[in-house]
């Protein structure tokens, strides 16, 4: 597994996204579920059984039968009677084969013993593309030299590397931005933790958001490039794309367990962007937002956010698919759980990493799974990168009359 998938593909602090009545978890009919209870391995099979039946977000949609998991794999753990690496090896291998067709794209498996991961949405993409993460690939050196020096004006470039945390681990965190032929103002960042730019990104947000409020109506466009972005931090998106209008508009909605049955549903409540509290603009020229196959997560929520106003336009490939937001299950009655006792070792047995929420687009489509499909389809490709182009960012600038 890649560490790009697992490391920086999240969504956090959901309540600053979505507009709920309330944030508060609800009162379910019996205990909290986040933790299921297991010393062997027909008890943890069970308790991970048990958790995905109260948990999972997405049976709604999803078309795996989990009734049948448990007839077929309920005799395969009853067999396993000792812990060995034998015995491990063929549990580990039973519960990523009952998983592997799940549509929450967010979803990984955790062995806290073995310390082994397991995430369907990258299992299935390398069985259809062994290259999936190298062929086409937004490559981080196309920032140091190419964008930069080719498509950006000189004098207006500001670009810098700084080290961010996401979920606990140190990620690299690099932006650039400046202005293309001095009427389109350009960004990328690597990660959605703008929150966190330090000395040297921390410049790059200032220039692009000084340029932003000084010259909205003066740009002749504006592109965002998310392409590669594993996501992270929601609020980024007021952030972000609150300072770029002056009224709070719905893009979405979602909706999440309130009951331990597999069924039990919120219902849906509205996806907003809100206008930056400290201060915004109304864009009335167009804005670009460019993602591709790694586009993940917060990637995908702002490419949502773009695609829905007048004037934004998303160009490139279709993205990841995995936009359900992420927080700590105790928000919620679903989402994030652990299997096994301590007898398994202080962190239990198994983590269970899915999604907390069920986000649907305005347009009433679920793009779990599948991906956000470009309105514009433009494919980067590593031959075009060494040929010193940027076919994405050329349709971009097609798009723009430029």
């Amino acid at each position: 597994m890649t560490s790009f998938t697992r490391t920086i593909a999240v969504c956090c602090a959901v309540c600053g996204l979505l507009a709920f009545a309330s944030c508060r978890k609800t009162i379910a009919s019996q205990p909290e579920a986040t933790s299921y209870p297991g010393d062997n391995y027909p008890d943890v099979f069970q308790g991970f059984w048990n958790g995905m039946n109260n948990n999972y977000v997405f049976w709604g949609i999803d078309t795996t039968n989990w009734d049948n998991m448990y007839k077929v794999y309920k005799p395969l753990f009853d067999q396993l009677t000792v812990f060995d690496s034998s015995h491990e090896a063929l549990a580990e291998q039973y519960f990523s084969q009952m998983t592997k067709g799940l549509i929450d794209s967010h979803y990984t498996l955790e062995f806290m013993t073995t310390g082994n991961e397991f995430q369907p949405s990258e299992y299935r993409k390398l069985q259809i593309d062994p290259n999936y993460f190298t062929d086409s690939a937004f490559p981080a050196a196309v920032l140091d030299s190419l964008i930069p020096a080719k498509y950006l004006t000189q004098g207006t470039v500001v670009q810098g590397t700084d080290t961010v945390t996401l979920e606990g681990t140190a990620t690299p965190f690099t932006a650039v931005t400046g202005l293309i032929n001095n009427q389109v103002l350009y960004l990328y960042f690597s990660n959605f933790a703008l929150s966190q730019a330090g000395a040297n990104t921390g410049p790059v947000f200032s220039y692009f958001f000084d340029i932003l409020h000084r010259y909205y109506n003066q740009l002749k466009g504006i592109v965002i490039d998310v392409r590669g972005n594993g996501g992270g931090e929601i609020a980024d998106l007021d952030y972000l794309v609150g300072q770029m209008v002056t009224s709070q508009y719905t893009f979405g909605s979602t909706r999440y367990k309130n009951g331990v049955n597999r069924l039990d549903y919120s219902p849906w409540a509205p996806a907003v962007v809100k206008p930056w509290v400290g201060g915004s603009v109304n864009v009335t020229a167009p804005i670009v937002i460019l993602g591709d196959h790694l586009s993940v997560s917060m990637s995908e929520l702002t490419i949502m956010a773009i695609k829905t106003l007048s004037n934004g336009k998303f160009i490139g490939t279709r993205t990841w698919g995995a936009n359900g937001p992420l927080t700590s299950s105790v928000y919620f009655d679903g989402g994030q759980f652990t299997v096994g006792s301590s007898a398994w070792g202080s962190s239990g047995y198994m983590f269970v990493y899915t999604s907390s929420s069920c986000f649907k687009y305005i347009n009433d489509s679920i793009y779990e799974g599948v991906g956000v499909p470009p309105d514009i389809y433009a494919r980067e490709t590593n031959a075009a990168y060494l040929n010193g182009d940027d076919l994405v960012l050329d349709a971009a600038m097609k798009y723009l009359g430029l």
